[in-house]
């Protein structure tokens, strides 16, 4: 087995995932309905934070380009990571540093590591168990009487309180309470894909045809017990088994356990996890959580959790029994699918792929 499948379904209530006038949405055109969804990349970087600070382990550092031009204006440059797989964030989320031009005649190497961990979006699980919907919010602080307000005229000049006052004679209008119409949030039942390729999980190419890190990373990696190692990408260092233990606990845990944290998230939602399914199998998994249309009515459709499934392990958790008919709930199913993707990741030989 080379890569692990995991299908996580997730139930959100009165949430907002992705900020975009309001709520991202995307359209199905089956059901002719517009659904919510996060992003793969949020979930990715969701999934990475929680593996530093479960691991506690600080984030690496990204640099930052700017060129001052002629015109002696700043201008953004190009914007990358460390490139070091020593820390935890780049190694599980690969990295992109596209070589730039030094001197005349001069190009430095363009650096590239595909991440191990292919993550989809997180979207309905079916069109009819998930949807948005709008509401109308105020921002009212009319209750202080410490408030500032600025009122300025057409020419940008400011008004004084006696000329505001007079303004606003026969006018129904609060100076202190904003309307914030159509609002729209999240709520339903939602899946989420993840594929860890075994092979890349903890090692990194050393092809210099193709260069994933610099000459001098390679060194301080071997300096810090990387061990040469071989798969069929090529040559390649492999993480010390010590760190391959403790992080591979860590990425078990954030697996199971994410939450969005990023800042374009909102109105929280603990967004608990129903289930989870865990197979070497990806046509299988796709049916191990799955929707029907019902029989009786068309415009329903009603979830499943397939426990039946051979080469497919399903964890269940209590909650799940309140919206999908299921048999195998545990309080501790969550527990139990973390230790079962820490027993897989733990199984695999590393050091000798080949």
């Amino acid at each position: 087995m080379n890569t692990i499948y995991i299908r996580t379904l997730k139930r959100a209530e009165h949430t907002v995932f992705n900020i975009s006038d309001g709520q991202k949405t995307y359209y199905d055109v089956q059901f002719d309905r517009f659904l919510p969804f996060s992003s793969g990349q949020q979930v990715k970087r969701s999934i990475i934070d929680s593996i530093c600070e479960v691991l506690n382990e600080t984030p690496s550092p990204t640099t930052f380009h700017f060129d001052i031009t002629k015109q002696n204006e700043l201008k953004e440059g190009e914007v990358y990571g460390t490139c070091d797989p020593t820390y935890v964030d780049q190694l599980f989320g690969g990295w992109m540093k596209a070589g730039k031009k030094i001197e005349k005649g001069d190009q430095s190497r363009t650096l590239k590591r595909r991440s191990p961990l292919s993550i989809s979006a997180m979207r309905a699980l079916h069109p009819l168990l998930a949807g948005v919907n709008r509401e109308n919010i105020s921002f009212d602080r009319s209750d202080r009487p410490n408030n500032e307000v600025i009122v300025r005229d057409e020419k940008g000049n400011i008004l004084s309180e006696e000329e505001i006052t007079e303004f606003l004679e026969g006018k129904d209008r609060s100076l202190s309470r904003k309307w914030i119409p159509n609002n729209s949030r999240a709520t339903g039942l939602f899946i989420l894909d993840i594929a860890i390729d075994l092979r890349r999980l903890f090692s990194v190419s050393i092809n210099q045809l193709e260069p994933e890190m610099s000459d001098d990373t390679i060194t301080k990696l071997i300096e810090n017990g990387w061990v040469k190692s071989k798969n069929i990408f090529g040559e390649c260092l492999v993480a010390p088994q010590e760190l391959r233990e403790s992080w591979i606990k860590g990425l078990a845990h954030a697996i199971i356990s994410w939450k969005i944290t990023s800042n374009q998230s909102r109105t929280f939602s603990l967004m608990d996890t129903l289930a989870v399914a865990i197979s070497d199998n990806a046509n299988v998994i796709a049916g191990s959580i799955r929707a029907k249309l019902s029989e009786e009515d068309s415009g329903k459709a009603i979830p499943i959790i397939d426990e039946s499934l051979e080469n497919v392990d399903t964890f269940i958790s209590l909650q799940a029994g309140g919206y999908i008919q299921t048999k195998g709930e545990k309080a501790d199913a969550l527990e139990q699918a973390e230790q079962k993707l820490v027993d897989l990741m733990m199984a695999y030989d590393y050091e000798h792929q080949i």
